[in-house]
């Protein structure tokens, strides 16, 4: 691996390199919008409710692009629920804008995961807001944190990308 090439940690605290072009390959786009009229509060802004909205809607197509369909879950029993997010506004969208969203698995443990997702204007290519996200796989039957299943562990490690980068 190069010297350059940034470190990640896995579950179990291990270090390990990932090329630079790698990371870029990481990174999926995973929503487009409009800020229409009514997502607006009385700036012509849009609310800050509404990146919210957006950014959880990216956030349900991110296991299908890495592979791994929400649909394949549901069939496999396996669930995840929201435990946290935050939310940072760098500059305002306005009416009529157009934007798009990328997300990237960041961090995974033994029992949830951390995804990163950034918001650009559309043709600009300028960052409005990011959004970290951490689900946590869920028994529905006790209504506690369970462990991640292997596969979905290995999956995850493979496909971790720097917040840094894209």
């Amino acid at each position: 691996m190069s010297p350059g090439s940034p470190e990640f940690h896995i579950s179990d605290g291990r270090p390990f390199h990932v090329a630079q072009q790698e990371i870029r390959r990481m990174w999926w786009e995973t929503y487009r919008g409009v800020v229409h009229p009514w997502f607006c509060d009385q700036f012509k802004h849009m609310n800050v409710r509404f990146y919210l909205h957006h950014f959880d809607d990216a956030a349900f197509h991110i296991w299908s692009c890495m592979g791994y369909s929400l649909g394949k879950m549901e069939e496999a029993g396996i669930h995840t629920v929201v435990a946290s997010v935050k939310i940072d506004y760098v500059q305002e969208l306005t009416q009529g804008e157009l934007f798009y969203i990328k997300s990237a698995f960041v961090r995974v443990g033994s029992k949830s995961c951390t995804y990163f997702q950034k918001m650009f204007h559309a043709e600009t290519h300028e960052l409005h807001a990011t959004q970290e996200g951490v689900e946590v796989f869920f028994d529905p039957a006790t209504r506690k944190a369970a462990a991640m299943p292997d596969e979905i562990c290995a999956l995850l490690e493979r496909n971790l990308a720097s917040r840094d980068d894209e």
